[in-house]
């Protein structure tokens, strides 16, 4: 008998995009070939037409639109649907609402396979949370758009054959929002490459490349979207500036709040301060991360968050919201300082007290790196959703 046959299902092209959920299958994938065969099926996104491969993973193309959110996900779901070569797996996996129409056109196929649904982060949660900050009318909409899409997020999760949640935080939410059962949910954390995340002997290089000098730098990697929390940082960084007028704000990712929080910030006089570097080639991240002092993630939500572990891997200690599952990855204190959600002063005095202390700096680096070698990596993420699929395909549907 051969290797069983894994269909992934993700709106957007694992190996264009670089948030969580794309990071998260490249890693796993390529550390599953000697026991499964893969395929990921994903959106015409990002200029994606054409079949691919990633060692032995076939990437497979479902056409989406590319920039009407979220109608490039009722695009890809329909053209899923309608792709013969995705009915011939063994088992399902799809992450948040991808694939949400899959279960059904399983069963009009009288196709009993175990479907898999991995939740980054309640969707349901993450509108509950956005209703608390001040948006402006695109954020309104997005919310409406999100609310729908929580409800299919809700649907499919009473379907699946099991639901993998990234921390207990997710799974605690998808039972009280989702009215599943806590017995098909399993816990299984993303994790992190150590031997590509890790402090690196020539930062001070890197800076230089990046006319960084000997500026105090803070570093945000991740979507510019309302649950970022970005407009936080904003207001926080006006202290840390009137305090320490030289600091960098480097701020890695793309996404629709780009052109409001540029506007933002020159608003607040802070056009000096903060850098867009936009959304970085793979390789050059590590090295981002090195360049340095602080981490900063003014998330309001956040199923577990990937670059947390990916801040920590290189050394670098972490200043968030405590929110979500970010007390999970983050040990307060130990490797990094939480602060209490919506709180711009608490924020900002966290990122001066490590800004103004080395030996903290290093002292949380240095802990940061040994949690998350010792707790996340990818290795164990593999081996743990592996256990998922084979109890999966010995449930019946």
């Amino acid at each position: 008998m051969g290797k069983p046959r894994l269909a992934i299902f993700n709106t957007q092209p694992p190996h264009l995009y670089h948030g969580g959920v794309e990071r998260r299958i490249i890693e796993i994938t390529k550390r599953l070939q000697d026991e499964m065969e893969v395929t990921v099926f994903c959106g015409t996104k990002a200029g994606f037409k054409a079949p691919s491969t990633i060692g032995n993973v076939k990437i497979v193309p479902c056409y989406s639109t590319d920039k009407i959110y979220p109608l490039d996900n009722w695009f890809f779901n329909r053209s899923l649907s309608r792709t013969e070569e995705a009915y011939e797996a063994d088992v399902y996996e799809a992450h948040n609402v991808s694939g949400y129409g899959f279960p059904v056109a399983l069963k009009k196929r009288n196709l009993k396979k175990p479907f898999v649904q991995v939740v980054h982060g309640p969707l349901l949660d993450e509108y509950e949370q956005a209703l608390l900050t001040h948006q402006g009318f695109r954020g309104r909409l997005a919310n409406v758009f999100m609310k729908r899409l929580a409800g299919l997020e809700k649907k499919t999760a009473q379907q699946a054959t099991l639901i993998v949640a990234v921390s207990r935080y997710s799974a605690e939410k998808i039972v009280k929002h989702y009215n599943v059962d806590t017995a098909k949910i399993r816990v299984v954390p993303n994790g992190v490459d150590t031997e590509r995340f890790k402090p690196e002997e020539n930062s001070a290089e890197i800076r230089q490349q990046l006319g960084l000098g000997d500026a105090p730098c803070l570093l945000f990697v991740g979507g510019l979207v309302p649950r970022k929390g970005l407009p936080y940082l904003v207001e926080a960084a006006k202290k840390v500036v009137h305090e320490k007028a030289n600091t960098q704000i480097l701020i890695v990712g793309d996404g629709p709040l780009r052109t409001p929080l540029k506007d933002a910030i020159a608003s607040a006089g802070l056009g000096e301060n903060f850098r867009f570097l936009g959304s970085v080639k793979d390789n050059e991240l590590p090295k981002i991360y090195n360049c340095a002092d602080v981490f900063v993630l003014p998330s309001v939500q956040e199923g577990q968050g990937i670059v947390l572990l990916e801040a920590q891997a290189s050394g670098v200690p972490v200043v968030a919201f405590d929110a979500g599952g970010v007390k999970e990855a983050v040990r307060d204190r130990e490797t990094g300082l939480l602060v209490k959600p919506g709180d711009t002063d608490g924020l900002a005095e966290a990122l001066i007290n490590l800004l103004n202390n080395k030996q903290s700096r290093e002292t949380l680096g240095q802990n940061g790196r040994e949690y998350v070698n010792a707790n996340y990596t990818w290795d164990v993420t593999t081996k743990k959703m592996l256990e998922v699929y084979r109890e999966a395909l010995n449930m019946k549907r």
